[in-house]
């Protein structure tokens, strides 16, 4: 499917304007839904450029706007999230920026460090918006400052290691650790939107993701899971070096997809 791609600021959202590119499916219409798309980067990066994640979700048949989202404020916690949760309550106003309809599900996304910036809105979305955000879709969601899985220590191998260590050290450098900053930290994970979480068998980051999709799954919410086998070029989503060429986009399309169509059927349960 071909996709059409547009640079919008929104000027009406309360912390002030934002700036985002939006990618739509040629065949969205009536219904699409919509996806509040984090980049990675690291907590560090800002900007706005082409990400093929977006894209391979706009493909699905979604309206995906990806949020510049440290332009503002910069990439210290909790400034990242407050923007994005400004920009969550913006768009769940009645689709107050003119995309989709009554009938478009909202979900925020993201990956790497723009996965828990869309985690933390899903939580936060629970405490203060709970019926206005339908999913969640978090690909190799960067949530644990500690960096103490077994599968991290792969990160050397990919020239990812030292610069996550310096991405948690910035995001984390206003002080303290509140658990909207480091998810995986979270004691109450009830009651969050269904959730569809992406890693890869040479992901780095597949320890912490599978972990924190148990921890979601015990506590009662409908998560959807798919690893990708090693050898996809997965680290290419954010930044990561691989001789593999990147072979994941469809899979991204497909499953996000196969998601959107489960939450539509609910209350079926989400395959776990």
């Amino acid at each position: 499917m071909t996709v059409q791609v547009k640079d919008m600021v929104f000027d009406k959202v309360a912390i002030g304007p934002v700036s985002t590119r939006i990618y739509q499916g040629a065949e969205y219409g009536k219904g699409s839904p919509i996806v509040l798309y984090f980049h990675g980067g690291a907590f560090q990066s800002s900007g706005l450029q082409d990400n093929a994640v977006a894209e391979s979700i706009a493909r699905a048949g979604a309206i995906v706007v990806v949020a510049d989202y440290n332009a503002p404020f910069g990439g210290v916690f909790p400034k990242p999230l407050e923007v994005g949760y400004s920009l969550f309550s913006y768009m769940a106003n009645k689709r107050a920026s003119g995309l989709g309809d009554r009938n478009s599900a909202l979900l925020v996304a993201g990956e790497e460090a723009g996965a828990n910036i869309a985690a933390s809105v899903a939580f936060k979305a629970r405490d203060h918006y709970a019926d206005a955000l339908d999913g969640q879709v978090l690909i190799s969601p960067l949530v644990d400052p500690f960096m103490g899985s077994k599968s991290i220590r792969e990160a050397d191998a990919i020239g990812m290691r030292e610069r996550w260590a310096q991405g948690w050290s910035h995001y984390l450098s206003g002080g303290g650790c509140h658990p909207y900053a480091a998810p995986c930290l979270c004691s109450r994970i009830s009651g969050v939107a269904p959730a569809l979480i992406f890693t890869a068998g040479d992901d780095p980051l597949r320890d912490e993701t599978l972990g924190f999709a148990d921890r979601l799954k015990q506590a009662g919410v409908a998560v959807r899971q798919h690893v990708s086998p090693a050898g996809t070029g997965w680290p290419s989503i954010y930044g990561g070096v691989t001789d593999k060429p990147p072979g994941w986009h469809d899979c991204i399309t497909n499953e996000f997809g196969s998601f959107v169509r489960d939450m539509r059927r609910q209350p079926v349960p989400l395959k776990t």
